[in-house]
């Protein structure tokens, strides 16, 4: 690193508010440009401008060991790579990736013989674009017709188009600034898809004919509450459009017929603060899963002429948390999570009873993959865990058969013996029993010397899945452990997990993360400064948080767009997200106790002049979702209060928003330079 070179320091520019007779005073409130998204302000293009140049600096020495985990993490990706073909009507569909290629390429070939076609070249839509992002993409039931959408500066507006798979060519209607799934009426004439309003938020289902000016589409619903998201999608049998609106604690739907989009919608149930629920139809019968007496969900039933009138199927438990089902014509499946384990169950229109497919490890992560047809005899299934590598199976219902159809290569190498894994449980302070994911070399000793990784999320009821990662080998193949904290707020142990971290309990989720990694030294695992910690979006929020609580503990920090200005975008009903997170936060500019709660967690507000461990912090300018300002604000903050000297980095991605770089290269490199940031921090030799 240039001597002379010295981290930014951002202007303070004196700027207080007031709510609820408290003041608060927020020195760096100019970094949000008042035009975003449009950001022009030289001011605030010149600060991050300059904090990208300092972490390039700083990051340059390590150049070689990026380059090393990288090339590592790239030689474990079979490059000439292809999904499972997949039938799905009068066509096998498959996916592909060429040698060097960031993108995929979309391919079919018909089932009664024929060549190969291909359907949708990412590689080529992405050609001369910074950022590429492949959104939604259905096609039509006589399979003529391709309609996908695409984002090229990850500002995640996306556009529609349409392509006429017989003749190659792409339809000349374009529908711009769309944010939902494409669905297609029965007929293959019409498209139904939801336009982002100003503020990025989707309160519509619209019609497009084929053939049609877009200005001509027809709005088929409309949502009058800010703080709700419509999307549409379709029954299992395809005989109804399900139009749903809702928050992240109420939902309503409507059906229509697949074959007469105009028709008027039918209510599946009026809206009930709290109440969520989803359905989906089987013979004339509406299949529902909601929360309406239980936390964990139960299954109802209800015929179409009475849609809102419920009777149970499924008893909600305790214990069994249902997380989904899907109907098919013979029979259907639920899955859900057993004390935390996922669970997949077949059961029969007459009876219900439940069969359940087993699965060999105590951690693990199973669901239904790709299932697109109605009447099969077999289901295609995902399985993994933290040293089993991703697996497709094709399960026989008649035999109880499961065909490995395939498993995940890593060309370099792999060899699963090598590594342990165990399901730890480790008591938070007020006694609950938090489950901790936990991977590691066999070799590792329990003496407290080990370097250790410690990733958690903890929001929206979110679970995070015990599942594999070749990059993370990297770090196992280094003599790290890896730990990931079940945490609540996720909705890893059920639906009450979830309510158990969030607005009045919101703390929760930082003291589990923060009891774990106690634990986890006092298990011999690590020690004190030897546990590196990362987390991205809410899970940025918890590394803010924890940063401020108990800053001895962490070695190295790294958070990724880390939402961390809570006050401030909870106050701000203009932002793309703000009315629909209330129910997750709290409202702020109503609800005093919700001010002073948030208020009393935020890591931005809370920032203090203390020791700060080494810190690498994320952006994205055309961020939607955690604006670019969040991030830059908290790091001018830390650089201006914290007292310590240890390395604290920005990088914003000048052309991207919040998942950072595309292409599968592209964001592996970002992965290498996280990787080699904690190396360095944790004294890990390289």
């Amino acid at each position: 690193m240039t001597k002379s070179l010295q981290p930014p320091v951002a202007n303070r520019r004196a700027h207080e508010f007031s709510h609820h007779g408290i003041t608060v005073t927020d020195d760096y409130a100019w970094l949000r440009d008042p035009g975003y998204p449009d950001v022009k302000d030289k001011d605030i293009l010149s600060y991050l401008a300059e904090e990208n140049v300092w972490f390039e600096a700083a990051m340059a020495p390590h150049k070689a060991l990026t380059d090393t985990l990288f090339a590592e993490m790239k030689a474990r990706i079979k490059e000439d790579d292809q999904s499972v073909p997949q039938k799905d009507g009068d066509y096998i569909y498959w996916r592909a990736f060429e040698t060097g290629a960031q993108y995929r390429k979309w391919y079919r070939k018909p089932v009664a013989g024929g060549p190969d076609q291909l359907i949708l070249d990412e590689t080529a839509l992405a050609q001369g674009h910074e950022y590429f992002r492949l959104g939604a993409m259905s096609v039509s039931p006589d399979g003529r017709y391709l309609a996908y959408a695409i984002d090229t500066d990850g500002s995640e507006r996306f556009e529609a188009r349409i392509k006429d798979l017989f003749s190659g060519e792409i339809l000349p209607e374009v529908i711009p600034d769309t944010l939902s799934s494409l669905v297609w009426t029965s007929d293959s004439k019409g498209l139904l898809y939801g336009l982002a309003n100003e503020n990025w938020r989707t309160d519509n289902a619209r019609l497009h004919w084929l053939g049609q000016g877009v200005d001509s589409d027809v709005e088929l619903f409309h949502e009058h509450d800010e703080g709700f998201r419509v999307s549409v999608g379709l029954t299992s049998s395809e005989k109804y459009i399900v139009i749903a609106t809702g928050d992240h604690v109420t939902t309503e739907a409507w059906l229509l017929p697949a074959n007469d989009p105009l028709a008027t919608p039918v209510l599946i149930a009026a809206r009930q603060p709290g109440r969520e629920y989803e359905a989906d139809e089987h013979d004339g019968t509406l299949y529902i899963r909601t929360n309406d007496t239980h936390p964990n969900f139960r299954l109802v039933q209800a015929t179409i002429d009475a849609p809102d009138q419920w009777s149970e199927v499924i008893a909600p438990d305790d214990h069994f948390y249902l997380t989904d089902f899907t109907l098919f014509q013979r029979f259907y499946v639920t899955e859900g999570r057993q004390d935390g384990l996922d669970q997949i169950e077949l059961r029969d229109y007459a009876t219900h009873s439940p069969k359940r497919i087993p699965f060999p490890e105590a951690s693990y992560s199973a669901g239904l993959d790709d299932n697109p047809e109605y009447d099969v005899t077999t289901l295609r299934i995902g399985y993994e865990s933290m040293v089993t590598p991703d697996t497709i199976y094709d399960y026989h219902l008649d035999s109880g058969a499961m065909d490995v159809l395939k498993v995940q290569e890593i060309p370099s190498g792999y060899d699963a013996t090598r590594y342990t894994t165990e399901r730890l449980m480790i008591p938070a302070r007020d006694g609950t029993q938090v489950p901790v994911s936990i991977v590691y070399p066999k070799d590792t000793p329990r003496d407290g010397s080990a370097p250790l990784h410690l990733y958690g999320y903890g929001a929206y009821g979110m679970a995070m899945e015990p599942g594999f990662s070749t990059g993370r080998l990297s770090l196992l193949d280094r003599g790290i452990v890896f730990a990931l904290a079940h945490i609540r707020g996720g909705d890893d142990l059920g639906q009450q997990w979830y309510l158990d971290g969030k607005l009045d309990k919101r703390t929760n989720t930082f003291t589990d993360f923060v009891d774990v990694a106690k634990g986890l030294i006092d298990l011999g695992y690590t020690s004190a400064g030897k546990i590196g910690i990362s987390g991205g979006s809410a899970g940025g929020e918890l590394m803010g948080a924890v940063v401020n609580s108990d800053p001895a503990l962490w070695g190295a920090v790294v958070a990724h767009v880390p939402f961390v200005d809570v006050l401030n975008t909870m106050l701000d009903d203009s932002l793309p997200l703000t009315p629909g997170e209330w129910p997750e936060w709290g409202n702020p500019i109503e609800d005093k106790a919700a001010f002073e709660t948030i208020l009393g967690y935020d890591p931005y507000s809370n920032v203090k002049a203390q020791s700060y461990p080494p810190m690498m912090v994320t952006a994205g300018l055309n961020d939607p979702r955690v604006t670019y300002w969040e991030p830059a604000k908290w790091v001018a903050k830390l650089r201006a209060t914290k007292t310590d000297d240890n390395l604290l980095l920005l990088k914003t991605n000048m052309g991207a928003g919040h998942g950072g770089k595309s292409g599968r290269f592209e964001s592996l490199h970002e992965s290498a330079e996280e990787f080699a940031f904690l190396l360095w921090q944790l004294g890990v030799a390289g």
